[in-house]
């Protein structure tokens, strides 16, 4: 399915925005679209469109370890391009340009709220939502450069290009833009988000899990430290999400509710804005919930042997599971909504509810920091908060996590290396099918293994190791109009 429109730049994508975003209706009648921006009203309005309206679910699962050539299956694009670490040309639904194109409209969004509040002088009652357009502009620049810039090195020099940072309204066609270095765009997503937090302190939201509260902020600033390196921080931030750093009962219930409920409840659970373990929501236009039978998609291997494998627990995960037929195998956690524009035609659009930052996300976040900081009695605490929520009829006797189990699960000697193999294994299988596994591929330079079945049924291998330039996706043909210079290849 193709996306509405085509942007042909950076800039276009802003432009876009006043055409498209939930506040047209008072941008719409005046040639400066910034002169409406009279009110704080208006302002909280328009951060509502700081928000990334597409998702990297394809993008992210399909590049990793999660997804397999099944040999038979339908061949969706961009799912067969993206398996086989092809630049995706197209800009359709699911499309790295796509993702590109919606961070930047949710960039537009949050620097036009910035500009108002600046130049109209609304006092304190703008405050909170200063804090969110920053927080926001900070998340959306730290999704594009992890996905469009080379990997940040902890302790390295980081000096390759980033991505463009735009931090004003644009005003004229085809700006010019730098994409400085890694480096650069950390110190200005670092800068964004702590001088954004604070202020969110005395929000109000009429509905707070659609937008950057303390505790959703606080879960990215979990991520975007974990990815930086700071450590100390990492684990300030994740406990800072609940009172007292008390992440008990508040993770997603898999071996208890979810066990007990069908999956037609657990579909609407699992992105309901009441649920503690939901932080950020966000409605994002998607199809990914369709490629269940697709070729390049999670098969017998990945469904058996890692999502319902044995953990460094000693025992399984329960998780949903459904199989279309075998090979085709999904987590279906996903429920597709549909918005019709034309009942009588019944044309509309599929959209997900698409969970941005959960709790479970940042308490295994957290468990890592502590692994990092040599604090390995606090990161089996968590790894056992998590465990305990996960593994089927857990039993705290023969299910408890420990160094020397980790040890063997995964037949390594260092203390530190087992325990941060069972942060990553837990994150693999607990965040299967959302794109959690990507991430954690590029912080820790992961080997990527793609299977490759031919016409004769004869299966080869190819590996993505650390440092090949496949890794970093392409940026969008189209923003070469803005001069932002492509990735290597």
């Amino acid at each position: 399915m193709k996306a509405k429109f085509k942007i042909i730049s950076i800039l276009w994508a802003i432009l876009v925005l006043v055409f498209t975003s939930a506040c047209e209706k008072y941008l719409d009648h005046n040639p400066d679209m910034r002169a409406e921006l009279n009110s704080v009203d208006k302002i909280a309005r328009l951060v509502t469109s700081a928000y990334p309206d597409r998702n990297y679910l394809a993008m992210a699962e399909t590049y990793s370890d999660n997804v397999e050539d099944k040999g038979t299956g339908n061949l969706d694009e961009p799912l067969r391009t993206l398996y086989f670490w092809k630049d995706v040309e197209d800009n359709g639904t699911n499309t790295p340009t796509d993702y590109w194109n919606a961070c930047y409209r949710a960039v537009a969004a949050a620097n036009q709220a910035l500009e108002a509040i600046e130049k109209e002088n609304f006092g304190p009652s703008a405050l909170p939502y200063k804090g969110e357009a920053l927080v926001a502009r900070a998340y959306a620049h730290f999704m594009l450069v992890t996905f469009f810039a080379a990997p940040y090195e902890v302790g390295g020099a980081n000096q390759s290009p980033g991505i463009p940072y735009v931090e004003e309204p644009e005003t004229v066609v085809f700006k010019n833009y730098d994409r400085g270095t890694v480096e650069e765009v950390y110190n200005k997503i670092r800068r964004d988000l702590e001088e954004g937090l604070p202020l969110l302190n005395e929000g109000i939201w009429e509905v707070p899990k659609y937008h950057f509260t303390p505790a959703s902020a606080n879960a990215f600033a979990a991520r975007f430290y974990l990815f930086s390196g700071e450590w100390e921080k990492a684990v300030k931030a994740a406990s800072s999400i609940f009172p007292g750093g008390d992440f008990s009962g508040k993770l997603r219930p898999y071996n208890t509710t979810f066990k007990n409920i069908p999956f037609a409840q657990m579909h609407v659970n699992f992105t309901k804005a009441d649920q503690p373990y939901n932080l950020l929501l966000a409605e994002t236009y998607s199809t990914y919930q369709r490629f269940t039978s697709s070729r390049y998609a999670m098969g017998v291997n990945v469904f058996q042997n890692v999502y319902n494998g044995n953990t460094a627990a000693g025992a399984p995960f329960y998780n949903y599971g459904l199989s279309y037929g075998p090979p085709h195998y999904t987590t279906y956690q996903w429920r597709e909504h549909f918005h019709v524009t034309n009942p009588a035609a019944n044309i509309g659009y599929p959209y997900l509810m698409f969970p941005l930052f959960t709790s479970d996300e940042a308490l295994l976040n957290r468990a890592e920091a502590y692994i990092k900081m040599g604090n390995y009695a606090k990161a089996l605490e968590d790894l056992n908060l998590f465990a305990a929520n996960r593994v089927n009829n857990y039993n705290p006797t023969t299910h408890r996590v420990t160094i020397e189990k980790s040890k063997a699960h995964f037949n390594v000697e260092s203390d530190e290396q087992a325990l941060i193999e069972t942060v990553l294994q837990f994150k693999r299988i607990g965040f299967m099918q959302e794109g959690i596994r990507w991430f954690d591929i590029i912080r820790h330079g992961l080997d990527v293994v793609h299977n490759h079945i031919d016409e004769s049924g004869k299966e080869t291998e190819e590996i993505l190791k650390k440092g090949d330039n496949r890794r970093v996706f392409q940026i969008p043909q189209e923003a070469n109009l803005s001069n932002v210079a492509p990735n290597p290849r």
